[in-house]
């Protein structure tokens, strides 16, 4: 029998979502065996998915299907509360199920999908004793059109103008990669710009105290000009050769990049913090009452 270590512990509550004394008795009885834990704990019907998170579904799948001719295609976001549930075939299936739906049906919007898979989710729901949601969707059409999914974690879609399948999931993949905010630097609002600027001299007030205003100005403006680039997609380096920038990288294969989409799972969701060492201090007490 494996020593059932404050470690294994945790490591099981994090996977299942449960508190630290039901997942050192699932141990226990499971003789320091994790995986048999996990699936005692499934079966008895223990796991209820992280019942202190208030529900908050943040973990989940980023689905996308590619049309075979490569004119268009389908991102979906799904959220689970744990990302235990996410890796189990259950919840593939669901999100499988989702993205062809989509796909088939042309959908521009989550709320039809949603819809749609209501009946089905709820069954998913009661079965795994988790919540569950389809959260977003898009739907985009072009000339060439290519995905790039990244584990199931972060999905990118990519539109060009000309070029091929092959630069379109390239450039999906330095998206993935660096999380441009902007495709180009005339569409960074001017809010973010002076949100910027206020940003840079406030850090750099000792530098910048005495100097004169054109001096200023020109420290400013490299400051700008850097986030601009940093906030572009065109203008960002190319992570598989930082020598070409995106939009260079495009235009060397005759191609223009029209539009990109990036999912990332739980963005802008807030998840609960728990805090390990209290949770434990709290359950001990409790066991002494």
């Amino acid at each position: 029998m494996a020593e059932i270590t404050a470690a294994l512990v945790k490591e099981l509550r994090e996977r299942t979502g449960e508190g630290m004394m039901d997942c050192k008795k699932a141990l226990t009885k499971a003789g320091g065996d994790i995986e048999q834990a996990i699936d005692d704990m499934r079966a008895s019907g223990a796991i209820k998915a992280a019942k202190k998170a208030g529900n908050v579904a943040a973990e989940g799948a980023i689905g996308v299907k590619v049309a075979e001719d490569g004119k268009s295609a389908v991102i979906l976001e799904v959220n689970s509360q744990t990302d235990f549930l996410a890796l189990q075939d259950d919840f593939k299936n669901f999100v499988s199920a989702s993205i062809e739906k989509a796909f088939a049906d042309k959908l521009t919007d989550a709320a039809p999908l949603i819809a749609a898979q209501e009946s089905a989710r709820e069954a998913l729901v009661a079965k795994v004793g988790e919540n569950v949601n389809i959260r977003r969707l898009a739907r985009l059409e072009g000339d060439v059109v290519n995905a790039y999914l990244h584990g199931n974690k972060i999905g990118v879609v990519v539109v060009l103008k000309g070029g091929d399948a092959d630069l379109a999931k390239d450039i999906a993949m330095h998206v993935a990669a660096s999380n441009p905010e902007f495709l180009l630097p005339s569409e960074v609002s001017a809010e973010a710009v002076e949100r910027e600027k206020a940003v840079f001299m406030s850090l750099n007030e000792d530098k910048i105290k005495g100097k004169p205003a054109e001096i200023v100005e020109k420290m400013v403006g490299g400051r700008i000009q850097k986030f601009l680039a940093e906030a572009s997609l065109v203008e960002q380096a190319f992570v598989k050769d930082p020598e070409i920038k995106v939009g260079a990288l495009a235009k060397k294969a005759g191609a223009e990049i029209v539009s990109f989409t990036r999912f990332q799972v739980g963005e802008g969701i807030e998840k609960p913090v728990d805090n390990f060492a209290e949770e434990v201090a709290a359950q001990l007490a409790a066991s002494k009452q």
